[in-house]
């Protein structure tokens, strides 16, 4: 498809659908933990994805190539995806998909913070600030917030928001290290290749990597592998291909709504006014967040 300037009714479907796929994904990463070791099945998806992607890479006439001087950033880039789901399987193990959820999609609020740090031309803006401040504001009313009892464990959000920061650094190294020159074949590749055996080995150290093992934990690894870490964000890079960047951004608050929502719905979570009010802060914040700039009247 040729590149278009804004978001068409196919995009704003497709991104909608994908918002909604992160939705449930949540709520099956949370289900599997009562099957699967947490860690244990972050390696086994990125084990399945790595050979999803390897056939599509065949069958697409997609060869495997590291380009010279990225392999060490690839590495990286591949311990910090590990790190990252360690981080959000065991966040989904010990709190509520809703409060994980609104936590590690406050993703674009520390990567605007290092960007405006390290990137030249990503300075806030005002309005831009504007939305941090509000997200951040979201997140402190959830974290804070702990009238939900038992479900509500400091320990779960605290690894939620470390989630958030290992994706965060994943954005940015792709923007500042040599690993910008692959393409996004490639760097889904080293992310899934690296993190596959890292996260087999350290599930070695949590227990037994089997729980209560049932027939239909296999279907939500399978939907995890296949829907979302390989076709599913092929898709959302080929989107970015089509659309701009900061129009695809902007679909960003649909999944923890849909998070929240879904947790409700599907595990019966209660979802109290502090939950609302952190998702409200939040959303709005990445709202004005992804807003695009709009270049000044000459």
């Amino acid at each position: 498809m040729e590149r278009k300037p804004h978001i068409d009714l196919f995009g704003a479907v497709s991104l909608s659908v994908f918002a909604l796929l992160l939705g449930i994904n949540q709520v099956a990463i949370k289900l599997g933990n009562d099957g699967f070791q947490p860690v244990f099945m972050a390696g086994l998806r990125s084990v399945g994805a790595l050979l999803v992607l390897l056939v599509w890479m065949r069958l697409r006439g997609v060869r495997v190539h590291i380009v010279p001087g990225t392999m060490p950033a690839g590495v990286a880039l591949g311990a910090l995806f590990a790190a990252e789901f360690t981080c959000l399987f065991f966040a989904l193990d010990l709190t509520t998909v809703a409060r994980t959820s609104i936590l590690f999609y406050s993703m674009p609020v520390w990567l605007g913070f290092a960007a405006h740090l390290l990137l030249p031309g990503e300075r806030l803006s005002p309005v831009k600030l504007a939305g941090q401040i509000l997200a951040l504001a979201g997140v402190a009313v959830a974290v804070f917030n702990r009238g939900e009892g038992g479900a509500a464990s400091l320990a779960g959000d605290a690894l939620a928001l470390g989630a958030a920061l290992c994706w965060a650094g994943i954005a940015l190294a792709a923007r500042v290290t040599p690993i910008r020159r692959a393409t996004p074949e490639m760097q889904l590749f080293w992310q899934l290749a690296v993190s596959a055996p890292l996260l087999l080995l350290l599930s070695l150290w949590f227990g037994p990597l089997i729980r209560d093992l049932e027939p239909y934990h296999f279907a939500l690894l399978a939907f995890q592998i296949v829907a979302i870490a390989s076709f599913g964000f092929l898709f959302w890079f080929w989107l970015l291909t089509i659309y701009p960047a900061s129009s695809v951004a902007s679909f960003s608050f649909l999944t923890p709504i849909l998070g929240v929502v879904l947790g409700w719905a599907l595990l019966n979570e209660a979802i109290g006014l502090g939950v609302w009010l952190s998702l409200g802060l939040v959303c709005a914040g990445l709202l004005l967040i992804n807003r695009p700039v709009r270049d000044r009247p000459r």
